[in-house]
């Protein structure tokens, strides 16, 4: 029986590591769970407080070298360099394929270069790792504005307002929308 007992420990030790390690995505993951649930129901005040609680979670990397190039690409999207954040951003998403937000940053610089195509795919690979992601589900009906198909954005932003009904301005966004198809059945 003695013989078996260090092959449990290692089992019994790997398994600890196993659940150590894998406690922070579950933990993050919870943590957004929470949020979200509160955001739902939440006043117009405390659920932009909320908002961006979600989004700062949302925007970790858990590296510091994929910080580093959100950072560059950022900062290189507000100087107006669309090619160098273009540049920062793939390198992120090349090397962080499952951070959600680096495929909805990436897009958003596609989308502002005129480049909806590219947008609206990186929306999709977003959007496929993390639904609820409303920031980039608004991206999503932007870029659905500017290639022409308002009834499809107005849907993405529906969704956002489901999610979270407070954000940006998604009620005037919806109402100018509303207006716009009104007035193109005429």
């Amino acid at each position: 029986m003695s013989i078996y007992r260090p092959f449990f420990q290692n089992i019994v030790a790997a398994t600890l590591l196993l659940a150590l390690f894998s406690a922070p995505g579950g933990a993050e993951e919870a943590r957004l769970d929470l949020l979200y649930g509160q955001l739902k129901g939440a006043e117009a005040q405390d659920a932009r407080r909320i908002g961006e609680e979600i989004r700062h979670e949302l925007r970790k990397t858990g590296s510091p070298s994929m910080d580093l190039l959100v950072k560059r690409g950022r900062d290189a999207m507000e100087a107006g360099d669309m090619r160098g954040a273009i540049g920062h951003f793939t390198a992120l998403t090349d090397h962080a394929p499952d951070f959600a937000e680096g495929w909805h940053m990436r897009s958003v610089v596609f989308a502002r270069a005129g480049m909806p195509g590219l947008a609206l795919a990186d929306l999709e690979r977003s959007l496929g790792l993390d639904p609820r992601n409303f920031a980039a589900i608004y991206s999503l009906g932007a870029v659905l504005e500017q290639v022409e198909q308002p009834e499809l954005a107005r849907e993405a932003y529906q969704r956002v307002a489901a999610i979270h009904p407070h954000f940006d301005d998604i009620s005037e966004t919806l109402s100018r929308l509303d207006e716009d198809l009104r007035g193109s059945d005429l």
